[in-house]
């Protein structure tokens, strides 16, 4: 069993898509997880849908959507600070650096981030490349797991099969509810997977009930 996890994304709802039934599932067996969320998703395209929200006002609503989403899956929340759509553009090294100190603070025995590469956003791309950065650098007696998340389409052709692929029906509720938090961008990025006939949280579940990771091999 895990004695902590560390989850390591750049926006506001990556956690939410991307693992929030597997952080469900850590948290039913009583295993605290910690999200280091690097930046606040302020420059996204989504406004909410009839849009409530504004340039100026977005960082404000998507933090108290992070927070909201964090408390319904019960996990610790560290904001790092980052600027949103610029990440890529940041020295790769100091991020590590930030990020290594939670981690050496914290001692998690699993870290879950993006795959470098294999993550379509840039911000995605170099957030998971620093958080690699980050565990490679701890003495390897203490090293966490590392699971990455790739969503690049036809990955497997690169990579092969993901490595651990786990059914997230038994904590989907929570996964939704998660999603649904981040309001701002939940009705855009649902609307896109809306697709054919079936209610929307049906539909939903059909494609968003499975998660896949890669290990990290150092």
């Amino acid at each position: 069993m895990e004695k902590h996890v560390v989850v390591i994304f750049p926006h506001p709802d990556d956690e939410a898509f991307g693992a929030a039934g597997t952080i469900a599932r850590f948290r039913e067996q009583g295993i605290p997880v910690t999200y280091l969320c690097g930046t606040l998703g302020e420059m996204g395209r989504n406004m909410g849908n009839p849009t409530f929200a504004t340039r100026e006002s977005l960082p404000e609503i998507r933090k108290e959507e992070l927070i909201a989403a964090c408390q319904v899956l019960d996990i610790d929340l560290e904001m790092l600070g980052y600027r949103d759509k610029t990440i890529e553009f940041e020295d790769r090294q100091q991020i590590a650096e930030h990020l290594l100190g939670y981690l050496n603070k914290l001692k998690p025995s699993l870290v879950i981030t993006y795959y470098p590469g294999y993550a379509v956003h840039p911000d995605h791309d170099a957030f998971g490349a620093a958080a690699v950065s980050a565990v490679s650098q701890m003495d390897q007696a203490d090293r966490p797991e590392l699971w990455a998340l790739a969503i690049k389409k036809g990955k497997e052709a690169d990579l092969g099969e993901p490595d651990l692929q786990f059914d997230i029906t038994a904590t989907f509720t929570q996964k939704f509810e998660a999603i649904i938090a981040h309001k701002s961008q939940a009705s855009g990025i649902l609307g896109g997977i809306n697709q054919g006939p079936g209610s929307l949280d049906q539909i939903v579940r059909d494609k968003l009930s499975h998660e896949a990771f890669y290990k990290w091999v150092f």
